[in-house]
């Protein structure tokens, strides 16, 4: 499987029911870490065209499949991509974890539930390379795509931390402390409760740092840090 680090996850929709089809292109359309490449009605319209197309990182694979069940189909690629089982037949369920399935979504598929799965597929390292210029965060029941470029300063919340990029706030739940550990060397923490990006910065000036159209207090323990960052 050829993955690009820089864009999202392609994605096939294998189901011969314009039903679970709909939901699955609502579903997709709505993750931003997802983009849908192609539906496919049949597993020999899949077959043929992952023959053409060797971009495909993740399948949506019903198991209860005309002519051929899913796993039979999945089971004789050669180099699968990753997979997400869908049926409404629990009890298919211990055989696609049989073939390393990264998870198994029973009909009617709960928006929740799907979530979950992809936040197992953006884990599973071994079939999908984690991304290193972007982050996807979890914002109540919407997972968003936020590039580290694009941040302008992460802030302590509670038990949560406020991204604060240019036209939105996304609020996820998170530890500061954890959350700025993985964040580029551009970031540089100036308080206890915020982590500003170096290149979004205007002006310094005492204890404050003008950043954009914020200002960001500069902690007493973190002034020496913040100075070294800019050679000051």
């Amino acid at each position: 499987m050829s993955t690009n680090k820089n864009r999202n996850i392609h994605c096939l929709i294998i189901d011969d029911e314009i039903s679970s089809q709909r939901v699955l292109h609502h579903f997709i359309k709505d993750t931003e870490v997802l983009e849908l490449k192609q539906t496919c009605s049949s597993t020999s319209e899949a077959y043929k065209y992952l023959q053409l197309h060797d971009d495909i990182d993740l399948l949506f694979l019903d198991i209860n499949m005309p002519q051929q069940s899913g796993l039979d189909f999945y089971k004789g690629l050669q180099h699968p991509p990753a997979v997400i089982f869908t049926t409404a037949y629990p009890q298919y369920a211990v055989e696609g974890f049989e073939v390393n399935a990264i998870d198994y979504l029973l009909k009617p598929i709960a928006y929740d539930r799907f979530l979950k799965a992809i936040h197992k597929v953006l884990n599973h390292k071994p079939q999908i390379k984690t991304i290193d210029d972007f982050v996807v965060l979890k914002e109540s029941k919407v997972l968003h795509k936020v590039f580290f470029k694009d941040i302008q300063y992460i802030e302590a919340y509670g038990d949560y931390i406020k991204v604060i990029l240019e036209e939105k706030v996304i609020v996820t739940h998170s530890t500061f402390s954890n959350f700025i550990e993985n964040l580029p060397d551009y970031f540089i923490r100036t308080h206890k409760s915020f982590s500003i990006n170096l290149s979004r910065l205007n002006h310094l000036s005492g204890n404050q740092i003008l950043l954009d159209s914020h200002t960001i207090p500069i902690g007493q323990t973190y002034k020496a840090s913040v100075l070294k960052a800019l050679n000051l």
